[in-house]
């Protein structure tokens, strides 16, 4: 069953719904970042990364290690398994539409063509 009213669903789509935060996990895949790296690919000031970075952990999707001054950002997947989980359902459902779609294209492809009948003109 896919849990529909989830906090933290609701958190993992509210980070995802915003393409900053996407690009910043799309380079955690590659490994360890830290904020300032992860700022640099945009014009953005550090406590702007900052607020990014706070929403991404928020919704579990990163972990952040303070190593003296440094602060090093990891990707956490965990939190996707359930977003994908629900994605997943509306996959199915829409999937299913879509063959039924198909077969109903289909079957009116292989009827033999109907010539609609002469009227009078007046």
């Amino acid at each position: 069953m896919v849990e529909l009213e989830s906090p933290q669903l609701d958190s993992v789509f509210h980070a995802l719904g915003d393409a900053t935060r996407r690009r910043m996990l799309h380079a955690l895949a590659d490994g360890e970042r830290t904020v300032g790296q992860l700022a640099e690919p945009f014009a953005i000031s550090l406590a702007a990364a900052s607020k990014h970075i706070k929403a991404l952990e928020h919704a579990g999707l990163i972990r952040r290690e303070v190593r003296g001054r440094t602060h090093l950002c990891r990707l956490a997947p965990g939190p996707l398994a359930s977003a994908h989980a629900w994605l997943t359902f509306y996959e199915r459902f829409w999937t299913g539409r879509l063959d039924v779609l198909e077969q109903l294209l289909r079957e009116e492809d292989s009827r033999p063509p109907t010539i609609p009948p002469q009227g009078d003109e007046r």
